[in-house]
């Protein structure tokens, strides 16, 4: 099973998520934000970081764009629930920054659970 990063300030659904990864069998790491992230990434690598888009202090693009500057092969799959300018939006910036994979909230754990997999196996 894959080292995940989960990034998203939400409590409730970063919890979630970390949950739904622990039961398929990962280990996972969690920040609040993108300068926690960073922090996390520097501590210990993953194989795979699940990011949000909108969130407070270091936002999702801007994280995405600096690790990919410092961190190239770190697979990243964003993800949004909208915000100002709306889900697709957020995750075609996510994409043009370097995003491998993204997802428009709400997901489901299977959805996920497949979308690591894929970009885990490239």
């Amino acid at each position: 099973m894959a080292e995940i990063l989960v990034v998203d300030d939400e409590e409730m659904l970063r919890s979630a998520l970390c949950r739904a990864l622990k039961s398929a069998g990962h280990k996972v790491t969690e920040a609040a934000n993108g300068k926690e992230a960073l922090a996390a990434i520097r501590s210990h690598m993953p194989q795979v970081m699940v990011t949000d888009i909108v969130m407070p202090v270091k936002e999702g693009i801007e994280t995405i764009l600096e690790i990919r500057r410092i961190y190239g092969d770190l697979k990243i799959i964003a993800i949004s629930g909208g915000g100002h300018e709306g889900e697709l939006s957020y995750l075609r910036f996510a994409e043009k920054a370097g995003a491998d994979h993204v997802m428009a909230k709400p997901f489901s754990r299977d959805d996920l659970l497949r979308a690591i997999e894929d970009v885990i196996s490239v």
